[in-house]
């Protein structure tokens, strides 16, 4: 059960990231989704997303290598 609700909480920011992807693809293709009303408005916000998306990934590795103490001296928590 616990592997599965770790699944979740990873899917969710990965389909956030995914998303900021093609938001900044189709911005450098020249292609205007319909909820956005100019094409650097689609590729802020798929940069935010991006960023959210990769950071709690990245945040979530590392707290789970922390926890089973697989990560370098540096980032040890102090």
């Amino acid at each position: 059960m616990a592997r599965l609700a770790a699944f979740i909480v990873m899917l969710i920011p990965g389909l956030m990231a995914a998303g900021g992807i093609k938001f900044m693809r189709d911005t450098l293709f020249g292609k205007l989704i319909s909820p956005f009303p100019f094409l650097w408005v689609q590729f802020v916000v798929g940069i935010i997303l991006f960023v959210l998306g990769f950071g709690f990934f990245a945040g979530f590795l590392l707290h789970r290598d922390r926890k089973n103490g697989k990560v370098a001296p540096r980032f040890q928590k102090k």
